[in-house]
């Protein structure tokens, strides 16, 4: 399967073990991986609320660039965040032929032209929409038994609902949970699984949302969760870089591992610890988890 392969900005910068482990893990998969190196930042979201057009713009360059990609399947992305903000860009795209020439024309000076109807999906939907959830159980070499995973989705690859196209015959909202146990680990439900990580507030109020990381790592631990594992480099920012930190505003002690979504699936797919990078974790998956015992001994 080939892909147009959007890695987003967070994880060639501040988590590039997260690109690393993407890398290792698609070829494993059967996905070839077509980097559109030349493709813009998202605007996160933050861009459309200050210049709509801007950030249309800047998303529409990326498609188009998506869309010459010959023989590429759809366009994939490893940020739940650039899901959401793309998602939210699209739609505007495809709603209005004519909102859609004037963004062209700006584009036209690089040679580019989005046409509507690409299709863009999360390395998660991925896996449960194109590999498919046997395919993905078949291709386990190590079964996570005995890792207990709490699944942490964020905000913006579950809401809106309708714009993510989250539906009964195809609850994306709960694809974590199916990919866990496609892997052979053991799901943790705790409430903060689907609420804000709390990064969008950082700047504007640190305290705040430290204490919301902290309460979500709390509420895993105190439900006996080993590790978190999300599909968004920004909440992996909050829950993980900034974790000590967090237990000062939260009151307790935490050491609660999270790991990339590529990374949970590297494992189970064979690969070690040190070729999917959690060295580069603040809180060291391996200094906490006892990967010879929970892990690598269940290795078929």
């Amino acid at each position: 399967m080939k892909v147009a392969y959007w890695p987003g900005c967070v994880s060639r910068g501040f988590t590039p073990e997260l690109h690393g482990a993407t890398a290792k893990v698609a070829p494993l998969l059967d996905i070839e991986l077509v980097e559109l190196d030349r493709a813009n930042c998202c605007g996160c979201g933050v861009i459309a609320e200050h210049n709509q057009e801007l950030a249309d713009t800047l998303n529409a360059r990326t498609f188009a660039l998506a869309q010459q990609v010959a023989g590429a399947e759809l366009m994939m992305n490893i940020c739940s965040t650039c899901q959401g903000a793309q998602s939210e860009c699209q739609e505007r795209l495809d709603a209005s032929s004519e909102y859609r020439e004037h963004i062209n024309e700006t584009l036209s000076g690089e040679g580019l032209r989005y046409e509507r109807g690409l299709t863009n999906k999360n390395f998660l939907w991925v896996l449960v929409e194109e590999i498919g959830l046997d395919e993905l159980r078949a291709r386990v070499k190590r079964p996570l038994s005995n890792l207990k995973v709490g699944p942490f989705y964020g905000c913006y690859i579950v809401r809106p609902r309708e714009r993510l196209q989250i539906e009964e015959e195809q609850p994306r909202d709960r694809y974590l949970e199916l990919v866990i146990e496609a892997l052979g680990g053991t799901v943790i439900d705790y409430a903060g699984a689907r609420k804000c990580c709390g990064f969008p507030i950082v700047t504007m109020n640190k305290q705040a949302s430290l204490r919301q990381a902290g309460t979500h790592l709390g509420d895993a631990l105190d439900a006996d969760a080993d590790c978190l594992v999300t599909p968004c480099p920004l909440c992996h920012l909050n829950l993980d870089l900034q974790q000590p930190l967090a237990e000062g505003v939260v009151g307790r002690r935490l050491g609660l591992p999270v790991l990339h979504l590529p990374q949970l699936v590297g494992l189970a797919l064979g690969l070690a610890p040190e070729e999917l990078g959690m060295g580069r974790h603040v809180v060291r998956p391996k200094s906490v988890i006892d990967w010879s015992t929970a892990v690598v001994a269940s290795a078929a």
